[in-house]
């Protein structure tokens, strides 16, 4: 597997090895040895997976708080789809920035998105199915979200439309500056 640090070097894009042959192809989406030997110790819980049936679908920004803060890993399992993390760290020198990947079924790469930053994506084709692993199981009750247009964030969304498909929690979502982050930035260097 290729691991490759993000502008927020925290946010990895991760692209594992493909082996095709005339019948289709072959790949290993985790190998917990080697996300080790690359500095990635995350353990993961729960798997989750959705499929969005309409171009343009939205979905996030959201996090879940302490104690059961989740970082995932995620992959578009059909489709395309644009990945977003956003660091809502309190004293983060990144806090309130964004970094984004093109996940599709063809190009095979996952993004891992660590605990500490929202998450949200957007459809780039019909019926684009995400697929991701959570390092801590779901817990309504610590839910959070950032609203995906936060003008501050400024998110370069790859498609400007006004037909974008949100859940009505989504559109409701505050902007960051308008709430208060439940994470603090721990710097390890």
């Amino acid at each position: 597997m290729e691991f490759l640090s993000l502008s927020i070097p925290e946010v990895k894009l991760i692209t594992p090895r493909r082996f095709g042959d005339n019948r289709g192809f072959f790949e290993e989406t985790y190998n917990f040895d080697e996300f080790t030997t690359a500095g990635i110790e995350t353990v993961f819980v729960q798997d989750n997976h959705s499929m969005s049936s309409e171009l343009g679908t939205v979905r996030g920004l959201h996090f879940q708080a302490p104690p059961k803060a989740q970082a995932k890993l995620v992959r578009c399992g059909r489709g395309k789809l644009f990945d977003v993390a956003v660091d809502i760290r309190k004293g983060s020198p990144t806090f309130g920035k964004w970094v984004g990947a093109e996940l599709s079924f063809e190009n095979g790469r996952m993004l891992l998105v660590p605990a500490g930053f929202a998450h949200g994506f957007m459809t780039l084709e019909p019926d684009t199915e995400i697929v991701y692993k959570c390092s801590d199981t779901y817990a309504p009750e610590t839910e959070g979200a950032v609203h995906w247009s936060d003008p501050e964030i400024a998110i370069e969304w790859p498609l400007k439309t006004t037909e974008l498909k949100l859940s009505d929690k989504d559109a409701a979502a505050l902007r960051l500056s308008e709430q208060e982050s439940p994470f603090i930035f721990e710097d390890t260097k």
